[in-house]
C-alpha cells in the first residue's frame, strides 16, 4: 500500500489528538461462532477461520498454534498489498476485510482462530473469499450479537476515540487527513490515469449504521491491474488471486470480469480497507473507528 496502516498510527499516535468518550452502548460479542474456509490471496494456501465469542474487555484477538496476536495498531507489521499483524515471530496476513466487517457490525470482542493446512507455519493468512467483506457480514448476521460479559459477569461500557484536532500524513502524492466531526465519516479517492476504466474515483459517506455498510461497502471487491499481475506474482504475491476473488482491469481492454457491483466499486473497496485498518485503534473492546472525518487519497497501489 502506498500509505499503509502505519500511516494511521502516525496520524493518531499523539494522545492529545484523541479523547475517549462513551458511546452510550455496552460492548458486544458474537452470540455464537462462525467459520469460513478458503484460499488465501497472497500465499495461495487454504486456511480456516473460526470467530468465537469473547469476554467484555478482551477486544479482538487472532489465535493460531496457541499463540495470540491482538488486533491492535501496536502489532502492525509493514507488508505489501495487505495488512499484517505480528507478535513473537508469528504473523497473520490480510486481516483487513474481516476486521472491517467486525468493526462495522459492532463485534467488539472476539477470538479469531486461524488454522493453516501446513501445521508448521508461523505465517498464516485470512482467506480472501470473494474479495469483499460480504460473506463475513452475512455470517455475523447469521449468528447475531449479544452483550458481552467480563469474567465477573459484568457488562462494560463501549468507548470511542474522538478526534480533537486536524491531523495529516502524506507520502509523495498520497495523503490521509482527519478532521474533528460529530460522527464517523470516511472519504476516499483513487486515481489510475493509465487505466481509463478506473480513472479518478471518489466515495464519501458517514458510517453510522451497519445496514449502510452491509449494503454499500461490504460487497465491494478487491481489484488489480492485469498488466501488473505477473510482476506481483514474481514477487511472491497474489498466488491465490483469481477472477473469482478479485476484479481485474486491463489498461487496454477494461474490466476482464464484469459486471461491477457499483460504478465506483474499486473506491468503495478502499473505504472497506480503511475501516479495517482503523479498527486496529480499538482497545479493550472499544470502538476503533475514530469519531471524525477521515479523508484518504490514492492510499493504495494497483491492488488493494
Amino acid at each position: 500500500m502506498t500509505l499503509s496502516s502505519s500511516a494511521f498510527n502516525a496520524l493518531f499516535k499523539s494522545s492529545s489528538r484523541i479523547s475517549w468518550k462513551s458511546t452510550g452502548k455496552l460492548q458486544q460479542t458474537l452470540a455464537g461462532s462462525i467459520e469460513k474456509s478458503g484460499v488465501a490471496l497472497h500465499s495461495g494456501k487454504v486456511s480456516r477461520v473460526t470467530v468465537r465469542p469473547h469476554l467484555a474487555g478482551g477486544g479482538r484477538c487472532f489465535e493460531f498454534q496457541s499463540h495470540f496476536v491482538p488486533a491492535s495498531i501496536d502489532h502492525v507489521e509493514e507488508s505489501p498489498l495487505c495488512t499484517t499483524l505480528s507478535k513473537d515471530g508469528y504473523r497473520v496476513r490480510t486481516v483487513e476485510h474481516l476486521l472491517s466487517a467486525l468493526e462495522a457490525t459492532g463485534v467488539d470482542n472476539c477470538r479469531i482462530e486461524v488454522v493453516s493446512l501446513d501445521a508448521g507455519d508461523r505465517d498464516v493468512e485470512v482467506p480472501i473469499l470473494d474479495g469483499s467483506a460480504g460473506e463475513w457480514v452475512e455470517a455475523i448476521e447469521g449468528v447475531g450479537l449479544k452483550v458481552a460479559k467480563d469474567a465477573c459477569g459484568d457488562s462494560l461500557e463501549k468507548m470511542a476515540p474522538y478526534l480533537e484536532e486536524p491531523v495529516h500524513v502524506w507520502r509523495n502524492d498520497s495523503f490521509v487527513i482527519a478532521f474533528p466531526s460529530s460522527q464517523v465519516h470516511i472519504s476516499c479517492g483513487i486515481n489510475f490515469p493509465h487505466v481509463p476504466s478506473i480513472g479518478c474515483q471518489w466515495f464519501s459517506s458517514s458510517i453510522e449504521h451497519d445496514s449502510f455498510y452491509k449494503r454499500e461497502i461490504a460487497p465491494s471487491r478487491t481489484f488489480c491491474i492485469y498488466e501488473e499481475v505477473e510482476k506481483m506474482r514474481s514477487s511472491g504475491l497474489i498466488k491465490g488471486g483469481s477472477l473469482e476473488n478479485a476484479l481485474v482491469c486491463s489498461a487496454d481492454k477494461g474490466w476482464l470480469n464484469p459486471p461491477l457491483r457499483f460504478d465506483e466499486e474499486p473506491c468503495r473497496h478502499k473505504a472497506l480497507d480503511i475501516i479495517g485498518d482503523l479498527s486496529l485503534f480499538a482497545r479493550c473492546g472499544s470502538q476503533g473507528l475514530p469519531v471524525g472525518h477521515v479523508v484518504a487519497y490514492k492510499r493504495g497501489g494497483s491492488h488493494c
